[in-house]
Formats: structure tokens, sequence, C-alpha cells
């Protein structure tokens, strides 16, 4: 199937905007759990089998599982995810942006070695950068665009004076997105959760394109805003979806036992408030 189409079934399926960020800290684990790195893949997969039928994505984040030297953790947990939550896509939040053979190693990675679904690539490379990961059929990428981090303005609110109509940089990258890159029809864009203004703008630019907005829950996005920012539906057809994440406020929900029972709860309220705001 391809991504695009696992990621609608899942929205429709589970009634859902919600991505569960897996962003595992041991140093935040529950008492029995806390600090101890062997313990990453069980907290993900209790995570992940509490929110299962409330989130139309998840994205572990690699780095979170690197710095642990659990990759092999991570590999187990997206298996668990395909297993435990069929039909559900998994976004690997890796941020690659590389050229040439590295970039094809890169590729072969997130979908052969992790069997993610997509994959999130920073395109400041350029097409190069973007092409390698096109090539594994019905795979997914995400481009950094327009992120919610004050530091993106110092390149992503630039304008440039070499492009007709001199757009900022973000628009040019969800222009090329939107038209001469997406050969394959799987890319999307990120945009972050703490610039509705600016999604926006983004989605207007790229009507039909899935948008992974992160910065809902701890990062201070407003979960409403972003939807009615982001999301485009032609009577009961979505035509331009938005996948909301949100990881800290689900992971780290209760520092007890019920740390999993706790998450669901977080994630039911999250799921009702980005369902609320369809119809706003």
């Amino acid at each position: 199937m391809l991504f695009t189409d696992q990621l609608q079934a899942a929205t429709q399926a589970n009634a859902s905007l919600l991505c569960v960020g897996l962003d595992p800290d041991p140093a935040r684990f529950p008492a029995d759990l806390r600090g101890n790195a062997a313990r990453i893949y069980d907290f993900c997969a209790a995570i992940v089998d509490a929110t299962a039928d409330l989130a139309c994505a998840f994205k572990p984040q690699i780095a979170y599982f690197a710095a642990h030297r659990a990759e092999d953790q991570l590999e187990r947990l997206i298996a668990h995810i395909h297993r435990n939550a069929p039909g559900v896509p998994v976004i690997l939040d890796a941020k690659r942006g590389d050229i040439g053979s590295t970039a094809e190693q890169y590729a072969i990675e997130s979908f052969e070695r992790y069997n993610a679904d997509a994959v999130t690539l920073s395109p400041f490379m350029g097409f190069d950068s973007v092409e390698p990961y096109l090539r594994h059929h019905g795979k997914g990428a995400f481009l950094l665009c327009r992120t919610s981090n004050p530091g993106g303005d110092d390149l992503q609110a630039q304008r440039l004076a070499s492009v007709e109509g001199q757009p900022l940089l973000y628009e040019h990258v969800a222009r090329l997105a939107q038209g001469p890159w997406n050969l394959n029809g799987q890319l999307g864009l990120v945009v972050g959760a703490t610039y509705p203004n600016e999604i926006e703008r983004v989605r207007a630019l790229a009507p039909t394109l899935p948008l992974l907005i992160p910065g809902v829950g701890a990062q201070g996005g407003d979960a409403t805003a972003t939807v009615r920012a982001g999301l485009r539906t032609d009577g009961d057809a979505v035509t331009g979806t938005v996948v909301v994440n949100s990881s800290r406020a689900i992971l780290y929900a209760s520092a007890g036992a019920d740390f999993a029972a706790a998450a669901r709860q977080a994630a039911l309220r999250t799921r009702a408030e980005l369902h609320a705001a369809r119809s706003r």
C-alpha cells in the first residue's frame, strides 16, 4: 500500500489526526524503568499498545534510540507497531539530508533496515538529497518546510531574490514539493504548530500534500488553530490532511506505574480536541 493511502486509511479507521511521537528519554521513565536504556523498547511498546486505536501514525525519533545504542530496540519497536497496530504507518523522524550514494544508504536504512513507511528529510541540499528516497516504491518522505523552532527564521523566512516572485524559502520548498519534486506522489511537508499563519500559507501552496505538524502539547502549539489552518476537506472527503504530532505530553503523562493508561487518556483528549476542531 502507498504511504499516503495507508495514512488516509488509518486516519479514517481511528477517526484520528493524532500522531504519537516516540521520543524515549530513560531519565523520564516511570520509577521501575527510570534510567535503564535497555528498557526503551518496553516503555515505547507499552505506549504503542495503549494508543494503537487512537493514532493515525507513530513517529519514533531516531536520535533518542541511537544516543543509547538502542537501534536494535528501534527495529523491534517498528516491527511491534506493524504487528500490533496494523495499518498505522510509522514515520521515522531522522531529518536526513545528504546526497548521492550516502543518501541511498540512508534510504536503505530507513526503509529496509527499520521498515519505516515514511521518513523526515532536510531538503536544503536540493532535489538530489530527496530523490533516492523516492525510488522506494510506496514509501513517503516529509520535507522540512517551516519548522517550529525560533531559529527557523534564520533561513526559512529569507526571501529568494533569484526566484520569480521572490518567495520566502519555506514557500519555495512547499511549491517544489507540491510540484516538480513529487515524482512518486508520496511527499509531505513538516510545518510547526507554533506558526498557524505559516501552516495556512503552506497549505495554500501545497493543497494536497499531507502536513506533519509537530509542536502541539509540550511545545505550546494550539491544536485547534493547527487543524483549522492545515486541514482541507471537500464534503466528507479529506483533500489535504494533517498529521498532528504530540510526544512528551503523551509519553510522560504520568511518572507512575499507570504511565500507559495515562498516555491513553492524554491521547484520547488530544484526539478529541483535534476532531472537534474539524467542525469549527
